[in-house]
């Protein structure tokens, strides 16, 4: 009696069709594919397992922020009711560039200092550089939402809601993703240049400069009496994230759309140029 096996190999011998092998993928496509499981994985980490990390971390101090000067101050008579109308494109701008931020510069520093997770990410089919864009993009992604977010929270927080009927959508959605991907990029600089026990002091003394000198509570036309402080906040790229929203969700009067566009690309390519290269020196460490 014939076994199994020897079936099998008589009925492979007498032509019996068999399954053709899947066509090989271009090394273009296998570097797509890997790049976009990268963000498929961190994707559901963030939003199936971290969610509420994600939410407290992003939202709780833009939170804050609104209800004490868009909310308390006017009611107390300490600011102006339509003060919160100037408040909420700053707070916009202060989550995308913050968020993105965090979401870049502290991940990188666990993975490089402590998980040494980055070595899995390293050894994926694309080149070294990508992994780095993967970390930008992603934490651009993670800043969009939350910004997004903030939108319903201020209609419920500030007096009068929020009017949208005047929004420039184009505009608004051009800064999302320009705003996000300037303090994502600021964040590969600080999580690829800063030491691991160094990070909690740069923050400190780096986050609240950046914070209050990028026009988040104030139009920056309105600095026009106090000229040198005027002049410090556009070396900060937030102003130009700050004014760009204030552009394009109020009709106020802002920087030129020009300069607005310059400053925050500029920001872009030299904070990614500069945070890439020092991704791919710690990679090769």
């Amino acid at each position: 009696m014939s076994t199994a096996s020897e079936r099998a190999a008589a009925t492979a011998g007498r032509g019996s069709p068999v399954a053709p092998e899947a066509p090989a993928l271009s090394p273009r496509a296998a570097t797509v594919r890997a790049f976009l499981a990268l963000l498929e994985r961190d994707a559901w980490v963030t939003f199936r397992r971290d969610l509420a990390a994600f939410l407290a971390q992003s939202l709780m101090q833009p939170l804050f922020f609104l209800f004490t000067f868009g909310r308390v101050l006017p009611e107390i008579g300490a600011a102006q009711g339509a003060y919160g109308k100037q408040l909420l494109p700053g707070i916009l701008a202060l989550t995308l560039v913050i968020t993105a931020l965090q979401n870049t510069s502290l991940p990188l520093v666990i993975e490089f200092s402590f998980t040494k997770e980055i070595e899995d990410r390293l050894l994926a089919p694309l080149p070294a550089a990508l992994v780095g864009l993967e970390k930008i993009v992603f934490a651009s992604l993670r800043a969009t939402v939350a910004a997004l977010l903030i939108l319903p929270m201020a209609a419920v927080v500030l007096p009068g809601g929020v009017d949208l009927g005047s929004v420039s959508w184009l505009g608004f959605l051009a800064l999302l993703v320009m705003g996000s991907l300037a303090g994502a990029s600021l964040g590969m600089v600080l999580g690829t240049a800063v030491p691991p026990n160094r990070i909690n002091v740069v923050f400190a003394v780096f986050l609240t400069p950046l914070i209050f000198t990028g026009a988040t509570f104030y139009p920056w036309q309105a600095l026009d009496g106090l000229r040198w402080f005027q002049v410090i906040t556009l070396i900060n790229p937030m102003t130009y994230v700050s004014e760009g929203m204030r552009s394009a969700l109020t009709d106020g009067p802002t920087l030129a759309t020009g300069w607005i566009a310059l400053g925050i690309v500029a920001a872009t390519v030299a904070f990614a140029a500069l945070g890439l290269k020092g991704f791919l020196r710690r990679a090769v460490d």
